[in-house]
């Protein structure tokens, strides 16, 4: 996990005052696409919803 973050910090770097609405943004993504594919894993059926 301290990996990911050290990747994702690197990949944001600016010098404006939107590195940290940045950086939770791509938390929220990688954790979005990582529960996905969890569930793609492990056969959840979203056609139900």
């Amino acid at each position: 996990m301290d990996a990911e973050a050290r990747i994702a910090s690197r990949a944001v770097r600016s010098t404006d005052g939107a590195e940290e609405f940045k950086t939770i943004a791509i938390f929220c993504g990688l954790g979005l696409l990582l529960s996905l594919v969890a569930a793609m894993l492990y056969g959840l059926d979203f056609t139900a919803f």
